[in-house]
């Protein structure tokens, strides 16, 4: 069983080219969801559309196709693959840091469209994935902060030793069935209310 081919919003601000593209994107069997000329509201197409990947061929990109992206980026993560003849190393790095999965130096053309697919989608899927790990090791590390926080408390407030302060958060935790963070949580509250 073969994949559902993605479906594609096309940005391109010349609509000679951009109806060529969309003919042999359709002759290989993609979905054009949107056809649109300029990158104007692309959150909002973005949102109502929802396309698989976003294509943008714009004659002359500028700063506020770059803010339009990093906004589709961190609202509605996106693919998207840019095609640009401006080659110029910084406009690239700032397109990559604003979403940008693929740059390609080179205006687009039929053909070059269906490699920029595949790596734009490519990379987008492991940025996610690296974002995804980052953000479960930031929720990790904030809640051993909050459990070696919480430990501190019950070892200065009950005397404890640093095992009975860890034995008495797992106990709680496993009474109110609860994580030993969420435990760990309601215990720093408690002794910040006695002061």
């Amino acid at each position: 069983m073969t994949n559902p081919s993605p479906g594609i919003m096309l940005v391109d601000d010349s609509p000679e080219r951009a109806h060529l593209v969309c003919e042999r994107l359709r002759a290989a069997g993609y979905s054009i969801l949107a056809q649109i000329n300029s990158a104007e509201g692309l959150l909002f197409q973005v949102e109502k559309y929802r396309p698989d990947i976003v294509l943008i061929d714009i004659e002359s990109p500028d700063r506020d196709i770059l803010e339009s992206l990093a906004i589709v980026n961190r609202e509605a993560p996106t693919p998207v693959a840019m095609f640009s003849s401006s080659g110029n190393a910084d406009f690239i790095s700032r397109a990559v840091d604003s979403g940008v999965s693929a740059y390609m130096a080179e205006g687009m053309t039929p053909e070059r469209v269906a490699p920029a697919i595949e790596i734009a989608m490519a990379q987008f899927k492991h940025f996610q994935q690296l974002r995804q790990s980052l953000e479960r090791t930031q929720q990790q590390l904030t809640e051993r902060k909050a459990i070696e926080r919480a430990k501190g408390l019950l070892m200065a407030k009950k005397n404890l030793s640093e095992e009975d302060a860890h034995k008495t958060l797992r106990n709680l935790a496993m009474n109110s069935n609860s994580t030993i963070h969420t435990v760990a949580e309601q215990v720093i509250q408690y002794f910040q209310k006695e002061h």
